[in-house]
């Protein structure tokens, strides 16, 4: 199967645009607080996720913590895919498919150690998906992903083999590395943010060594 491809904290719709002819499966806006350069205002992205193909999944990046607030964010932005970027009560996930029928549910977990295979039976039951990044979401300045960090790829490919669900894997990712990250991880979909962007913006030739590389792995 054809490993998906996501480009992260895009920033507008020309980027949007920029990331689809590149070869984009999937968008990624991020609208967690404390806001920050890597932020999108919620009412941009509500006015470019309707002008975005049906075929392309956009999603909503939420540091949320209750159903009803990830509820009320994806409703304010119109995504239809939501990626819970920090832990949350399982209670609270177990809402989430009643009250967002229809859109994907994305749980991440930040891969510090073997601890993260933990979270694969407590989160599976509710969600579509999982997304394996390298941020610190509990630290006293949470780190949500985009920290441009691989982490251990072995826990990553161990928890791929253990899981119910897709398993997307981002963190650190880059042209030159994410062919061997799918060889070692196997993962059903590739997650990128700083790997494509020179200071701060889009770089069609990066976003084009990427999707090659990406499409290379494949053939082995």
């Amino acid at each position: 199967m054809q490993t998906q491809i996501k480009i992260c904290e895009i920033a507008s719709l020309a980027e949007a645009r920029l990331a689809m002819d590149a070869g984009a499966d999937a968008l990624g806006f991020v609208c967690a607080r404390p806001k920050s350069p890597r932020t999108i205002d919620e009412r941009l992205v509500a006015e470019i996720a309707p002008r975005i193909p049906q075929t392309i999944t956009t999603y909503l990046l939420t540091s949320e913590l209750t159903a009803r607030g990830i509820v009320d964010h994806v409703e304010r932005t119109g995504t239809s895919a939501v990626q819970i970027l920090a832990p949350i009560n399982a209670e609270e996930s177990r809402l989430l498919p009643r009250l967002l029928p229809g859109i994907r549910l994305v749980q991440v977990i930040h891969v510090e150690d073997e601890s993260a295979l933990e979270h694969i039976e407590r989160y599976a039951p509710d969600v579509d998906a999982f997304l394996l990044d390298s941020g610190k979401p509990m630290s006293p300045t949470p780190e949500y992903g985009g920290t441009g960090r691989t982490h251990d790829w072995s826990v990553s490919a161990e928890f791929v083999r253990r899981s119910p669900l897709p398993v997307a894997l981002a963190g650190g990712l880059t042209p030159v590395n994410v062919r061997e990250a799918i060889e070692s991880v196997r993962p059903h979909s590739v997650d990128v943010y700083s790997g494509v962007r020179t200071l701060g913006a889009l770089d069609q030739e990066k976003l084009s060594e990427f999707v090659h590389a990406v499409r290379s792995a494949e053939e082995m």
